[in-house]
């Protein structure tokens, strides 16, 4: 079971390890760290609740009482070049009327284009933060801003799961899915979920004799994660860590053939999440040599989606043993394929 559960931590760790450096952005003041975390974080956690939501399903047939199916499902969703980078505007960065320093790029420009969680600065892209010191006079902090996972991940956003299917009657199936909980001295989170499919052709008279299923599905899925910062931080502090709580919906109309070996499904569907991100901990800022600012559990961050889907698959069955493969069009288009053993 560990290691159905790689995927899922490598995806997890390479954002989380990357995102470790928006502490140093406090610097530049807590309400800038916030906004950049925000739209560095977002394409990631977006891309994410995207990931985990293929391979609910593999047919529109649902199972009869007492079928089952128990699977391995390892998802990917894709990264396009507009997920790895976002505009930032300096004024923004400037626009509080009580803060007492300037942030700059350091090369003077006025906006650019700088990394998201998805993407990588190459080469490094740095900001200056400029304060008066009531002894020293002017200073400057410069601070490099955090690449993404760059090409690590060869622009694919993985998730993994073990599921099971049980079969109630009146075209009835249950689902459930999770990852088995990973706890790393840095890392530790835990993913699962529910989802009800309904057939509606098994309401029919001739059900028995009709080419093809239909049903609906409701699923739900919630993941939480913590990463430890404290050991890797720049600023010095006490029980530094990044924190994470995302909960999606996915609705889902589904059609599929009912053929003894070779089966074709697809449908369209909708998926709604918000994936929340906390930065908690002690923080302490210095402002020069003399001062300093204690800041503790500086910024939360979320980031919504909401989107249609398309999905097209085929399902292979070979008595016990089923594989089938998905593609799901969507803001993040997302592949999956499925290892099925089940009884129907």
């Amino acid at each position: 079971m560990k290691k159905i559960s790689l995927l899922m931590l490598f995806c997890i760790a390479t954002i989380s390890s990357k995102a470790q450096d928006i502490d140093a952005l406090l610097t530049a003041g807590v309400k800038n760290a916030e906004r950049f975390a925000n739209d560095y974080l977002a394409p990631g956690t977006d891309g994410l609740m995207h990931s985990m939501n293929a391979n609910w399903f593999n047919t529109a047939d649902a199972k009869p009482l007492g079928g089952f199916e128990i699977s391995i499902i390892a998802n990917a969703a894709s990264v396009k070049n507009e997920h790895k980078s976002f505009l930032l505007n300096i004024a923004d960065y400037n626009s509080d009327p009580e803060q007492d320093f300037t942030v700059e790029f350091a090369d003077g420009a006025a906006s650019k284009k700088v990394a998201s969680a998805l993407g990588e600065n190459d080469p490094d892209i740095n900001i200056v933060v400029r304060y008066d010191d009531g002894i020293l006079g002017e200073q400057e902090e410069t601070i490099t801003l955090p690449s993404g996972i760059g090409s690590q991940t060869a622009n694919l956003l993985p998730t993994a799961f073990i599921q099971g299917a049980l079969g109630l009657s009146k075209g009835i199936e249950l689902k459930a899915r999770f990852v088995p909980k990973i706890d790393t001295d840095e890392i530790d989170f835990s993913m699962y979920g529910a989802g009800l499919q309904v057939e509606f052709t098994k309401w029919l008279p001739a059900d028995k004799i009709l080419p093809v299923a239909v049903s609906g599905l409701v699923a739900y899925t919630h993941l939480d994660g913590s990463y430890d910062l404290t050991d890797s931080s720049d600023i010095s502090g006490d029980n530094q860590r990044l924190e994470n709580d995302t909960n999606t919906w996915l609705f889902q109309l589904i059609a599929s053939t009912k053929l003894p070996v070779i089966n074709f499904y697809g449908g369209i569907g909708y998926i709604k999440g918000k994936s929340e991100s906390d930065l908690l901990g002690t923080y302490i800022v210095s402002n020069g040599p003399l001062f300093s600012q204690t800041i503790t559990d500086p910024f939360s961050v979320s980031s919504e989606v909401s989107s249609v889907r398309g999905t097209i698959g085929t399902k292979l069955k070979l008595g016990f043993f089923r594989l089938n493969a998905e593609y799901h069009l969507a803001e993040f288009n997302a592949f999956s394929v499925g290892l099925n053993f089940g009884f129907r």
